[in-house]
């Protein structure tokens, strides 16, 4: 992008970021059965290995942040990483998931090959050196109160703490009541950090303060264009949340993208990130 060579990152046989081609990050919100994220797992895999992409898998083992506690929670560390080790080892992927507090990390660093800091706990210091500590490569998410910008002091203190792989997610930022704006700008201004950056798309058309049960709780029809807008502006990795029947799901309903719409978009990112890498 214009340039701007940002330090790539290598994640098994994934690299991102240096100009190296679009990298997916996907799979459901949230942990619901084992046996759905197994087939949401080889579904994706077999995707990106037609379209020879790189991939990692992403599934939440817990979603601290529901709008009421009576919301589906996840199955937790324990038993989540369980299936998530048993995802790895069967379809040879590398996994990312998120933590919430120090204390899952020396647990999540066993399974995980990315371990994700939410864009809610970005600023969290304990949590950001922690993870820094972990020796596994790192996914932060802009918060969305943040300037793109301002992700410099988030990426001093992974540094401090001894991080040498980190990768920025862009998932919007907060715009009045309910609404996320992705500033296309941002990809640039992060990327002169030095590192790889991602763009969270499903996350960006969800409105918050509103259920995600709600159909008013997003709008996963935009998806498509701000995924295109997002790679031509020069993105290293995509991040799409999916499941085989998205108004089924127990959380995000009205944000993720179906399954069954995942390998059309693809190429046609793909194709736009080939014009802008010239790989």
């Amino acid at each position: 992008m214009e340039g701007i060579k940002t330090k790539v990152v290598k994640i098994k046989d994934v690299e991102i970021g240096g100009g190296k081609k679009l990298v997916l990050i996907g799979g459901p919100c949230v942990i619901e059965s084992e046996k759905l994220n197994m087939e949401v797992a080889e579904k994706l895999k077999d995707i990106t290995a037609r379209l020879k992409m790189g991939f990692i898998y992403k599934s939440s083992y817990a979603k601290d942040n529901r709008s009421s506690v009576k919301n589906y929670y996840g199955p937790g560390p324990e038993k989540g990483l369980k299936i998530l080790e048993k995802i790895k080892k069967n379809f040879d992927i590398p996994v990312l998931s998120d933590v919430h507090y120090p204390e899952e990390v020396d647990m999540a660093k066993e399974v995980l090959d990315v371990i994700q800091i939410p864009a809610f706990l970005s600023m969290q210091t304990k949590l950001a050196l922690k993870v820094a500590g972990s020796g596994k490569p790192v996914n932060v998410k802009k918060a969305q109160f943040l300037a793109p910008e301002d992700m410099k002091h988030v990426v001093g203190k992974l540094e401090y703490g001894g991080a040498k792989d980190i990768l920025l997610t862009e998932r919007g930022t907060t715009f009045g009541y309910h609404n996320l704006v992705v500033d296309m700008r941002s990809f640039r201004i992060m990327r002169k950090l030095g590192y790889p950056v991602v763009f969270d798309v499903t996350h960006t058309v969800r409105k918050y303060g509103i259920p995600s049960s709600d159909p008013r709780g997003g709008s996963p029809e935009d998806v498509p264009a701000l995924a295109r807008a997002g790679v031509a502006a020069g993105i290293d990795a995509i991040f799409i949340e999916t499941h085989p029947e998205p108004h089924k799901a127990l959380s995000d309903a009205y944000s993720m993208l179906p399954l069954s719409h995942i390998e059309d978009l693809l190429k046609v990112l793909l194709e736009i990130d080939s014009v802008i890498k010239n790989y």
